[in-house]
């Protein structure tokens, strides 16, 4: 891939959603064909772990064009694997087919090995047929770091650049009610969903670049509080993935308002303190949310799987991405556009 000068290096934080990933492809679609940035790590967990290893392994063999069609490869791949004829008028409601919302039913009485007792699980072969995981673990100019966690602690296991394979990947997205848990080194491992979604501290530590970009797909304010059970089942979910995110980018603003009360001389620079100062005076955070596109559709879509659903939360990924680069696209690599203090303190 040939160096790129004037781009702006940033880091990415890609949320985990299910189907809803497929708005990530398209905010990533739009900043690879924008160009005025460049990657340097990339935080993913569950759907988020699969853009990543998708944007990286495309990259890694063909720079931005390489990545655009790495990305649309697999989630067109993930439409067709669907069970499911096309052409369902409904289809881009994100609607589940009777069939699948009466599975999910029995899903909730049965164990993954009873009611899916050969570990069928479409992802692997998608995955394993379209990415060079050697490559990733070798040659690979993007930082990655996948999340998933750790069934028997509850622990948050980062699987890095050089662990990188089918199985981490595939745990980062492992539900444990959906699917068999995937065993790596002889320990259990679950969706990182529930230990992060995503992971932005190794953004912070183990990255240089001070524009972290946050693609969001939970909604950070809720306007209605549910009432319905099901509803409220399905809002209880949202908190339970959301929490680490949110303490964490809490515990972000709080590091960045002490920060800024370290008394300093008046002869020091701004620049002036330990690295851990340093650092966080100079983090630039971003976002890109969902907003309205999601918000209004039903639970279940996070799990809806075919073509027309898929290319609709793409353009809506690549509208989004437009309009924060014409509020914000001036401001990479010059001030932050988030305000943490505001949003999560």
């Amino acid at each position: 891939m040939p160096p790129e000068p004037d781009a702006i290096p940033v880091s990415l934080a890609l949320q985990g959603g299910g189907a809803h990933g497929a708005f990530t492809w398209g905010v990533l679609d739009r900043l690879l064909e924008d160009g005025r940035c460049r990657f340097e790590g990339v935080s993913g967990t569950s759907a988020g772990a699969m853009n990543a290893v998708c944007l990286a392994d495309g990259w890694t063999a063909g720079g931005r064009d390489g990545a655009r069609a790495s990305l649309a490869a697999f989630w067109t791949a993930v439409a067709d694997s669907s069970p499911f004829a096309p052409g369902d008028p409904d289809a881009e409601s994100g609607r589940l087919p009777a069939a699948t919302r009466m599975l999910l039913q029995w899903s909730a009485h049965l164990t993954p090995a009873q009611w899916n007792p050969f570990d069928i699980n479409p992802l692997r072969e998608i995955l394993a047929a379209r990415i060079d995981f050697e490559r990733l673990r070798t040659r690979c100019p993007l930082r990655l770091f996948i999340a998933a966690t750790h069934a028997n602690s509850g622990k948050l296991r980062i699987f890095g650049n050089r662990e990188l394979s089918l199985d981490a990947v595939l745990a980062s997205a492992c539900l444990p009610a959906l699917h068999h848990t995937i065993t790596i080194d002889g320990e259990p491992y679950w969706d990182g969903g529930y230990s992060a979604n995503p992971a932005v501290f190794p953004l912070v530590w183990d990255c240089v670049s001070a524009d972290i970009l946050l693609v969001l797909l939970g909604p950070l304010h809720f306007t209605e509080t549910p009432v319905a059970a099901a509803d409220i089942r399905s809002r209880l979910q949202e908190i339970a993935f959301n929490n680490t995110f949110l303490r964490e980018m809490r515990g972000f603003a709080h590091l960045a308002e002490q920060a800024g009360r370290s008394p300093k001389r008046w002869w020091q620079p701004r620049w002036a303190g330990g690295p851990l100062e340093r650092r966080l005076a100079d983090l630039r955070f971003h976002a890109v949310t969902t907003e309205a596109v999601l918000d209004q559709m039903p639970a279940e879509s996070r799990l809806a799987a075919n073509r027309a659903f898929f290319d609709k939360l793409r353009d809506a990924g690549r509208q989004q991405a437009q309009d924060w680069l014409t509020r914000h696209g001036a401001s990479l690599g010059r001030q932050p556009t988030l305000d943490l203090g505001r949003l999560f303190y």
